[in-house]
Formats: C-alpha cells, sequence, structure tokens
C-alpha cells in the first residue's frame, strides 16, 4: 500500500551513508603540534558544524574560562550554544591560557594564573598520531590506523549526548555553580541501575530497572533514555514528551538542582525546552534547599525554600537549630506536622517501636538531639538528628511529624526570681444586688459562649473544607497522580456545578487551576482501578491531555485531566463562529497531533494501549488550539472483563472516521464515509470539504489526507495502516496508493476463500 517517494529514497541513501560513517568515522584531522589559546578565539569545528571544541567562559566569572565542548550550529543563538563537557570537569583558568595537543599525543591544559599545566590525557605512552572532533560529538585521540585510543565519552562531565554510553565505570556530575551542587552525581550501580546521588553515597532516585551485569545506559537521537544487555536488548527506557517528534539536537543533563533532565532544542521559540525529569517533584531532591532550610511549595504550585528555624549571621547565612550554649532561656521542642527532616551530612540515628510521644521525649532528653522525625506510617520509627544543619521538605500529603529545638521565647520577668506579694490595699466594702450580678453575669456567659462556639464551627467546617482541598492536591501517589476522595471532587467542582461534557465537570484546585473531573460510572473492582489508572498515569505526550488524579472510594470512580481551554474539537465543528477558528491548516495540524498521539499510544510506550474510543468529542483544543487526545485507555478502568476487544485497528478505523469528519465539517455517521468516496472517485472531493474553511485548500494535501482516511476506514482491518504509517503519510514521507472502496464485504469473503485454498494475500495492496 505504501511506497517510498524519492525524498524518502534520497534519505535513506544519506542514512546508509551516515550508518558507515559512524562504523568508520570521518572528520576533519586535527595534527600534533595543534594549540588553541584564549586570546586567538579559534575553535576546532566538527565537519556538520553543529559542535565546536574550545575556550569558553560563563557569566558568572567573566575573566575565568573552561575548555570543552559545545554546541555550535548557526541554528542556535550563541547564547543558547551549551556546554555538554569540558576538561578536567569543572577546571577554570586565567584569560592568558593556552591548550595543547603535544607531538607526544598528550594534551595539556596550561593556567596562566598558576603558572603550571593544571589537566593532561596521559596518553604520551599511546600511538596518537591525530585529533578529531566528530559529528555526534565526541572529541577522539586516534593512531594511525584510525582507531580510537581516547575519547570525551569515556570521561563524561555533567551531560550525556545521544549515542553517548553510560556504564557502571562512568559518573556524571553536577557543574560547581554554588557550594551545594557539586555533591550530586549520577552513577550506575553494581545491579545495573541508574541513581542520582548525593554526596557519593545517599541515593534520592533509582531507576529501578531489571537487575542486570554488563548494563549500558545511553541516550537515543528520538528522545528516549534506555539501558540495554550485552545483547543490545533494551530492558528498561524513559521518553520524552517529544519522543519520536522531528528534533535536531538533544541532551540530558545532570542540572545544579540535583535533578536529571532531558532537553529538547526548539527551532520555533529558539530555547532549550526540558521535556522528561528523573524526579517528578523537586523537593524529592535530596539536600534541594541546602542550607537554605526546608522545601516547600508556594499557592502557585512551585518549589521554594523556608527556614523554620534560625538564620546564623555568616556571610552565606544557614538555616540552624541553636545548640543550648547558644539560648539564655531554655529550649522548646517545636512540633511541624507533615514534615520529613534529615541532617545534611550526619546519617539519622534509627530508633524502631516507638511511638510518637516516645519519640518526641528521646529527642528531648537527649543534651546532642537537635531534631527527630517520626514515621506516623505505622512502622513506628524514629529519626534522630544530632546536626544543627537540618533540611527537608514539607509537604500535606506527608504523614510524618517532626520535632526541632528551639530557644525559649523571651521572657519579661526572670523565671529564677521569687515575686514578692505586695499588701493587700484595703477597699471600702459596699451592698450590691447578688441576685441581679448572678443573674447578669450567667446571661452574658451563656451568649458568649453560643457566639463563640458558632463562630468555632464554622471556622472548623470551613478549614476542614479547605484542608481536605489541599490535602488531596497536595497528595500524589508514586506515579505522580493526586489520590481524592468523594467529598474532595466534590469540593473541587462545587458540588458538580459546571458540567462540560455528558460526564465531565470542571473543577478548580486550591491554587486556582483548573481540572476536568470525569465520572467514569462504573463499579470496577478497587485494585483493578488503581492499576489501570496508574499505567495511564505515566503515559506523558504533548498531544495526549495528561492525567493529573483519580478517585476510589466505595462506588465512587472519578478521573482528574488536566483542564483544556477550548473544550472539545466537536464544539468547535457544530458551532457556526466557532468553526472559522478551524482554517485549511488547523484541521491538518490536529489530524497529525492527533496521529501523532495514537502513534505514541500504540508504539511508543513500555506497553501497547488502545485508545477504544476516539471520536471528536475526545478531542480537545488548549489555549492555543494545539488538539490532544482525551480519555485514552479508559476501556480499562470501565470494565471488569478483558480489554482484548480494543485493538490497535479499531483506532485507526475511527481515526479515519474522525479525519472526514473534521474535513466535512459533518456529524459522524457511516454516510459520510460513503459519500465522501462517491465524491473522491468522481474527482468532486471539494464538495466534501467544508464550506465554513476560509483561506482556500490544498489540494494535493487534500487527495492525500482522502487516500490514506479511506485506507483507515477498510472494512478489512487487514487492510488498514498502522499509526505510524498514518503519520508519515500525513508528513508527506510515504506515499499512498489510491484506495479500494472500503465499504463492500467482497473483498473481504475473497480473501477468506483465497486464504482457505492456501494462497497467500495478494502483496500489492501494501
Amino acid at each position: 500500500m505504501f511506497e517510498p517517494n524519492g525524498y524518502l529514497l534520497k534519505w535513506s541513501f544519506l542514512l546508509c551513508l551516515s550508518v558507515g560513517f559512524w562504523l568508520q568515522p570521518v572528520a576533519s584531522k586535527i595534527p600534533l603540534g595543534s594549540t588553541l589559546s584564549v586570546s586567538d578565539n579559534k575553535f576546532w569545528v566538527s565537519p556538520n558544524g553543529d559542535f565546536s571544541f574550545g575556550f569558553f567562559n560563563g557569566s558568572e566569572h567573566p575573566n575565568l574560562f573552561r575548555v570543552g565542548i559545545r554546541f555550535n550550529s548557526k541554528s542556535i543563538p550563541v547564547d543558547q550554544r551549551t556546554v555538554v563537557w569540558v576538561v578536567g570537569a569543572d577546571i577554570m583558568v586565567g584569560n592568558s591560557s593556552y591548550f595543547t595537543l603535544t607531538k607526544d599525543g598528550e594534551m595539556n591544559l596550561f593556567d596562566s594564573l598558576k603558572g603550571v599545566n593544571v589537566w593532561n590525557s596521559k596518553t604520551s605512552q599511546l600511538p596518537i598520531a591525530s585529533a578529531a572532533l566528530y559529528d555526534n560529538g565526541n572529541f577522539v585521540l586516534l593512531t594511525d590506523k584510525e582507531d580510537i585510543a581516547w575519547q570525551s565519552f569515556n570521561f563524561p562531565s555533567d551531560t550525556l549526548l545521544p549515542g553517548q554510553n553510560f556504564s557502571v565505570l562512568h559518573t556524571l556530575r553536577a557543574a560547581s555553580q554554588n557550594h551545594m551542587s557539586s555533591y550530586y552525581s549520577l552513577f550506575m550501580n553494581a545491579s545495573g541501575q541508574l541513581q542520582l546521588r548525593w554526596d557519593s553515597h545517599f541515593a534520592y532516585w533509582t531507576s529501578r530497572s531489571p537487575i542486570g551485569l554488563n548494563l549500558t545506559a545511553f541516550l537515543t537521537s528520538d528522545g528516549t533514555l534506555q539501558i540495554q544487555d550485552q545483547r543490545r536488548r533494551t530492558i528498561w527506557s524513559v521518553f520524552g514528551e517529544d519522543h519520536n517528534d522531528t528534533v535536531h539536537y538533544r541532551y540530558l543533563r545532570l542540572d545544579v538542582d540535583g535533578n536529571l533532565r532531558l532537553y529538547s532544542w526548539l527551532e520555533a521559540s529558539q530555547t532549550w525546552k526540558p521535556v522528561w525529569q528523573a524526579v517528578e517533584d523537586q523537593c524529592n531532591v535530596f539536600a534541594t534547599c541546602g542550607y537554605n532550610g526546608i522545601c516547600v511549595y508556594t499557592e502557585t504550585g512551585f518549589p521554594t525554600c523556608k527556614c523554620p528555624f534560625k538564620l546564623s549571621n555568616e556571610s552565606i547565612p544557614r538555616c540552624t537549630i541553636p545548640s543550648r550554649q547558644q539560648c539564655r532561656s531554655g529550649l522548646n521542642l517545636f512540633n511541624y506536622k507533615h514534615t520529613f527532616l534529615y541532617g545534611m551530612y550526619q546519617n539519622d540515628d534509627l530508633v524502631s517501636g516507638v511511638s510518637l510521644h516516645q519519640c518526641e521525649s528521646l529527642c528531648l532528653k537527649d543534651p546532642l538531639c537537635t531534631a527527630a522525625t517520626f514515621m506516623n506510617d505505622g512502622t513506628a520509627r524514629c529519626l534522630i538528628k544530632r546536626t544543627p544543619y537540618i533540611s527537608g521538605y514539607a509537604d500535606p500529603s506527608l504523614s510524618s511529624v517532626s520535632f526541632a529545638k528551639s530557644c525559649s521565647d523571651p521572657m519579661a520577668v526572670n523565671p529564677n526570681l521569687v515575686a514578692t506579694s505586695s499588701q493587700e490595699t484595703p477597699r471600702k466594702r459596699s451592698k450590691v444586688c447578688i441576685t441581679c450580678l448572678v443573674g447578669a453575669i450567667s446571661g452574658t456567659s451563656v451568649l458568649f459562649v453560643v457566639v463563640q462556639l458558632a463562630l468555632v464551627f464554622f471556622v472548623y467546617r470551613r478549614r476542614r473544607a479547605m484542608k481536605k482541598a489541599v490535602l488531596g492536591y497536595r497528595g500524589p501517589n508514586s506515579n505522580g497522580l493526586v489520590v481524592l476522595s468523594f467529598s474532595e471532587i466534590k469540593d473541587l467542582t462545587k458540588n458538580f456545578e459546571h458540567r462540560i461534557g455528558p460526564t465531565m465537570f470542571k473543577g478548580l484546585l486550591p491554587n486556582k487551576q483548573p481540572v476536568a473531573v470525569k465520572d467514569i460510572k462504573a463499579t470496577t473492582e478497587e485494585r483493578k482501578y488503581r492499576v489501570a489508572v496508574s499505567k495511564i498515569g505515566s503515559i506523558h505526550h504533548k498531544n495526549l491531555v495528561k492525567l493529573k488524579g483519580y478517585c476510589c472510594e466505595l462506588n465512587h470512580r472519578f478521573l482528574i485531566y488536566e483542564y483544556a481551554e477550548n473544550g472539545s474539537l466537536s464544539k468547535y465543528i457544530e458551532d457556526s463562529k466557532l468553526c472559522k477558528k478551524l482554517t485549511w491548516g488547523k484541521r491538518i495540524e490536529i489530524c497529525m497531533s492527533v496521529a501523532r498521539a495514537l502513534s505514541y499510544l500504540h508504539t511508543g510506550c513500555r506497553e501497547f494501549l488502545s485508545h477504544g474510543n476516539l471520536k471528536c468529542e475526545n478531542v480537545v483544543l488548549d489555549e492555543k488550539l494545539e488538539a490532544k487526545v482525551s480519555e485514552f485507555g479508559l476501556h480499562r478502568v470501565a470494565s471488569e472483563t478483558s480489554s482484548s476487544g480494543f485493538s490497535a485497528e479499531m483506532d485507526v478505523e475511527d481515526f479515519g472516521k474522525m479525519v472526514l469528519t473534521l474535513i466535512s465539517g459533518c456529524k459522524e455517521n457511516e454516510g459520510v464515509s460513503h459519500w465522501a468516496y462517491k465524491e473522491w472517485m468522481e474527482g468532486n472531493g471539494l464538495n466534501v470539504v467544508d464550506k465554513r474553511i476560509s483561506g482556500g485548500v490544498d489540494l494535493e494535501m487534500l487527495d492525500r489526507v482522502f487516500r490514506i482516511a479511506f485506507w483507515c476506514v477498510q472494512i478489512d482491518e487487514r487492510m488498514r495502516p498502522s499509526m505510524r504509517e498514518v503519520v508519515k503519510v500525513l508528513e508527506g514521507i510515504l506515499s499512498v496508493d489510491p484506495p479500494p472502496p472500503p465499504f463492500t464485504s467482497q473483498r473481504l469473503r475473497e480473501d477468506e476463500e483465497s486464504s482457505d485454498a492456501g494462497s497467500e494475500p495478494d502483496s500489492g495492496r501494501f
């Protein structure tokens, strides 16, 4: 059915050439004896111009320079040309320094400030003949037989480039931008799992990939971080949100905040965009606040650092817990709910089998204890800290309770002094109506108590409602999904006041972020429901609506999605005014977005997932009118039975029907497909196009769209293309033959008879 056109053949030929270059790298040779200096401001550039090797300086130290590799493409502005490798990891030198490739085949970096060589490659004993900077950003030393004797890819700094291997022999370390960042590192442990560590010993993120020996991690050009075994089989992978999109430049970097992120270059906005990060919640990065206190979230949902203790008077203020000697009036133990504290450099002492009050008492009685955390999760664990440097994080979803010592509040009277009592002054006695006085006091007291109780009850109810909402929003599970109770769902939706679909309601989180809440109206068993929701919640793609949370309480089943500002595509098609915004170009963009989303569900996820109910109502438009597919995989959460009846072929057919609806502006039904095919076959394809489209139609693209749509709705599902092929056709990479009549069962019967006779299907259709 599909044949590569000339454009694709040309690129296939270039691909073969590129594979050959990978096996036998071709690069501009750098002869022995070559030198680079700060003053010359020259660079060694890769043949394709994408990377350069030389001196550069950062804005934080304008008079100090590093030597390394950075992006050099003319399509990237100079201030966006990110550094991907640095000589000696983070060595800085003066403005009269130079870098030399000696005649002995050794690289030396001379620092003019110190007057000595501060780094060398220690390769003088190797038979080095030349150096080269490859098109993939790898700087190598070559023998006279073109073998690689040394390469920068074996000594990464804080960045991995596509194709660069990472194993137990390698380490990524965050740049030394501040006094804390260089403590962060990325390792591959002995079990073959990737780990983010603090100070080389405390792991705060693990890839949780299958355990194995001799494993290798690397970044692919399509935006996938993979771990492979010795047979090059992928055993673990994660994807960026733009996975499989056409992106020219990517890199994986351990940032100075301790998080591992995948970046893609966006040509349109001329910026680097993070498309994946290892630790979703930045507050879960160990020591993310360093000496600045504990990590909390603002009302807008962004992490910030606050010091609930005491800031020191040092040049760089530190958030510390005072010692007994620093306090004039003794120490108190303050309680911090929903807070987890940890010592920065000393391991916490673990005490098991204690209660909350016993944990508090242990710290209070221990003169060296500065703080303690009681896990409060049923494990009866108490963590005692004996360092003044305390960090941590606070979140309403945390069950842990922490205690920290603090100086007692200043007192106006010295508590050690005994105040003397003054002599009572004689008073003149007067006659008073005791009965009247008692009655007045009693009445006033009763009235006061009633008013106070009413106020307390009102405040309690309001705070309880708000607390519930906040707890739900801040309480993600291990997959980052918010878990809400039914009462919280009613609070967020104002008792289902704003309906935006048959079973969809608009809600508002405490930070004013809108969400869409869908009532599943199913009685799926709780465990199966949570497993299904967890799988769907782990799927991320820019053309898929993100699942933010769910409710699973008694017989209530709800899903919480990100909110699409402009609503469903069907609303725009049916509305005579809104449809004018759906220009021809916009409709083609929507087709492309939906196709990419389905292709990702079918082949980009770790496990195949069908949408199961694709239609215009389940395609929504954000504030920029960019399309996103919603409600994918609902058959998994709304059915007690197996979802095996939902297939890729079914999604392909639904996509074809959706395309015809979008192009024609007619409601989805079988009649539209029949009519559209008849008009197209008779050369009247323009009669099918929605007359409300202004600005003209691309006739060549119209023919391409009709062809692929009619292939998608073939009654013989074996003849339907895959969604990956659909994407390539819409992108113009694959050409497509004229489709046969899609609605007759005659061809299907003929195929079955042919199959019974033992003949092969006619491959010419494909």
